[in-house]
């Protein structure tokens, strides 16, 4: 078990700046706010990053609906709302997994390019509720863990 530990945390972070998941154990709660910090040492790359969710049959939603925000040392604060489509058409969960979970790459920013030196922060909340419904899910079922990832 710790060879196939070894070779997964090696295959998926090589070409990574920064990549780090954090679990949660029974969904997502709404006040929940995931906070990732990671400090910047160069303003001329462009990145790739990414939003990883892990989810599993639990998960009811065809969609999910983030808010990220990027908090930089200095400068201006960015917030951005996200959709992304976690389902086909026919109720089947997209992303990659042979199992009932499933990870799903989400796109945030691509090119992604920092204008400061420094540490940056970056939160991710999720903004999900039912149709016609003013309450937001205050447990985000079938969530398993939330990960940021820059490359």
């Amino acid at each position: 078990m710790a060879l196939s530990a070894l070779i997964f945390s090696t295959s998926c972070t090589g070409n990574d700046f920064f990549n780090s998941y954090q679990s949660v154990q029974q969904g997502w709660e709404k006040d929940d706010v995931k906070v990732y910090n990671f400090e910047v040492t160069d303003t001329v790359q462009a990145y790739q990053s990414y939003i990883n969710i892990r989810t599993n049959n639990a998960y009811a939603f065809s969609n999910l609906f983030l808010i990220v925000k990027m908090i930089p040392p200095q400068g201006d604060v960015t917030v951005d709302t996200l959709q992304y489509e976690m389902a086909k058409p026919d109720g089947n969960m997209l992303g990659t997994g042979f199992t009932d979970v499933k990870e799903h790459k989400l796109v945030w920013k691509t090119p992604l390019k920092f204008n400061n030196l420094g540490n940056h922060i970056v939160e991710i909340e999720h903004a999900m509720r039912r149709v016609n419904e003013v309450q937001g899910e205050v447990v985000l079922k079938g969530v398993t863990e939330i990960g940021l990832q820059i490359q």
